[in-house]
């Protein structure tokens, strides 16, 4: 599968985070599924591009121009698809990959969470969207989206395109599921 992963580019975070990206990475790299990633040599997303790497995955690196005018480029990336700002970035990962799965991350992380989504929900895709909630990172979202879904805010189950996972065992038993029923 391809994979699009969202995540923090900071590194001043909790380190087991970055032992849990890791662990996922070097999975998605030993079972042969293709990263998709922002391109970034930055936190989490320079770790799981080179856990991917290591473990002999291959990565698609879709890489604004700042990114690329700031010389911030990951040295794992073994194909760079280059786009001009943020917006485009979106919809190119969403466009190769099968699956997105959000890892923690920021403003940004959850910008790219809720772009994938609404798109799902107005039908431009039918992929779904696995929330790593490593450590009980996104326990306060999924409360919000439970809060949300119960008060009528969103139509149908948000479960059916947002999917959260606690550990790596259940984004594996999601993307088992996902790759059997097929993706758009």
């Amino acid at each position: 599968m391809k994979i699009s992963v969202f995540c923090s580019a900071d590194s001043n975070i909790d380190p087991d985070f970055f032992k849990l990206t890791r662990e996922f990475g070097h999975w998605m790299g030993k079972e042969r599924h293709t990263l998709v990633f922002g391109g970034c040599n930055l936190g989490l997303m320079e770790c799981v591009a080179d856990a991917v790497k290591e473990a002999g995955g291959r990565t698609i690196g879709v890489i604004p121009t700042r990114v690329e005018k700031n010389g911030t480029v990951s040295d794992s990336v073994d194909i760079d698809i280059p786009c001009e700002n943020l917006s485009d970035r979106k919809d190119l990962m969403v466009a190769q990959s099968d699956v997105s799965i959000v890892l923690p991350g920021g403003i940004g992380t959850l910008d790219e969470l809720f772009t994938v989504a609404a798109a799902h929900t107005i039908g431009y895709h039918h992929k779904k969207v696995i929330l790593y909630n490593m450590k009980g990172f996104w326990a306060p979202l999924i409360a919000l989206l439970d809060s949300l879904q119960n008060q009528g805010f969103i139509r149908g189950d948000y479960h059916d395109m947002i999917q959260p996972a606690c550990n790596l065992r259940e984004v594996q038993q999601l993307l088992s599921k996902i790759d059997e029923s097929g993706t758009d």
